[in-house]
């Protein structure tokens, strides 16, 4: 099975068998067990162009590939046929799949900690999601936490590299954090870690949508939850902008807010992704930029080493898991319509924040 998107219109979805394939020497299948269904795998299709995230699994048929594409989900997966002698049958991994249910890599680079899909294709896109961790090995894995690693791991590395890249700048300068989109769990997982690091040292104040509103202010951890229509209450104080939204508008009005007293304005996601209102005008203040959590990953695990950068992550992970625990609703997925209606629902917006989908093929 292969879920195929639409490439030029994200809510059209379809189911596809998959095209049967033998093992070349050197491969091995992987059968996908379980995955999440979240706001990153949205804003993976939203920039599946701009950021290459559709050539990762490119259609079965190639055809199909100009018209249709197949959205990366994290998972976890298990060795199921292999013709590679470093890698046994029934080996568990977590890592970056395609949306369906089988992928077939051909490994390498392997060490203790896992391998890389050498596939042709794959060599000229970001090494790390081409990563595959072996569960056996894996620092932050354990059998309890699997809903929350599938929910939160890949969006909590993000909110780590959100974090390091504003400390590793000294915040620009800003005492005041504002994040847009406060309810996403990368949102949240970056506010909690500042918490963790900087206590009351920072202010952080919280942009989301008027419905999320008591949600926000129910976890306690902004120091203030504003709706995006409140933007011009906001004190001049230097501060940076982190943009989970991609809401066009809101960043037009706070960067004419702010002026000079915006220190920096950092692009990381696109949850509002289909608000994107033409906006005429010269944008005041710094220029917004992309945050590639690729580029600064590698730059850490040169200062610090990989063992180095796993074991800061590990523990920026442990304290924000067992906070989530206090409110995180797992919401279970087993077959492939209700996989495609989660993904709708998450597209769309209409997702309690306080939920996941966790999609488990039987």
């Amino acid at each position: 099975m292969e879920m195929q998107i639409n490439r030029t219109d994200l809510h059209t979805i379809r189911c596809s068998e998959p095209v049967a394939r033998d093992l070349e020497v050197g491969q091995a299948r992987f059968a996908i067990s379980t995955y999440g269904i979240t706001a990153n795998n949205i804003t993976y299709a939203v920039f599946g162009d701009m950021m290459q995230y559709w050539e990762f699994f490119p259609t079965r048929i190639e055809a199909d590939r100009g018209e249709w594409g197949v959205m990366p989900v994290w998972g976890f997966a298990d060795v199921v046929e292999s013709k590679n002698s470093a890698l046994a049958v029934g080996t568990r991994v977590f890592g970056y799949f395609p949306f369906g249910s089988e992928l077939i890599v051909e490994p390498g680079r392997f060490d203790d900690s896992g391998f890389n899909d050498m596939a042709p294709h794959r060599q000229k896109l970001p090494t790390v999601y081409n990563r595959y961790a072996y569960t056996s090995t894996d620092k932050q894995y354990s059998v309890e936490n699997e809903p929350y690693i599938l929910l939160l791991r890949p969006l909590f590395t993000t909110s780590f590299v959100m974090n390091d890249f504003l400390v590793d700048h000294d915040f620009f300068g800003a005492t005041t954090i504002i994040v847009s989109s406060a309810s996403a769990k990368t949102s949240l997982g970056s506010v909690v870690g500042l918490r963790q690091t900087h206590g009351s040292d920072l202010r952080i104040v919280g942009l989301t949508s008027p419905g999320n509103l008591e949600f926000c202010q129910s976890l306690a951890c902004y120091d203030e939850v504003l709706t995006y229509d409140q933007v011009g209450e906001l004190p001049l104080t230097p501060s940076v902008y982190v943009d989970v939204a991609g809401r066009r508008d809101v960043t037009f009005t706070l960067h004419a807010h702010f002026g000079n007293n915006l220190k920096y304005s950092m692009i990381v996601g696109d949850t509002h992704w289909d608000n994107h209102d033409e906006i005429s005008g010269d944008l005041a203040g710094p220029k917004p930029e992309f945050l590639f959590a690729p580029v600064q990953i590698a730059k850490r695990r040169t200062d610090w080493g990989r063992d180095g950068f796993e074991d800061k992550i590990s523990v920026a992970w442990d304290y924000f898991v067992e906070w989530v625990k206090n409110w995180l609703v797992i919401l279970p997925v087993t077959d492939d319509e209700a996989s495609m209606a989660a993904y709708r629902a998450v597209l769309e917006g209409s997702i309690d924040p306080a939920t996941g989908y966790v999609v488990t093929q039987l």
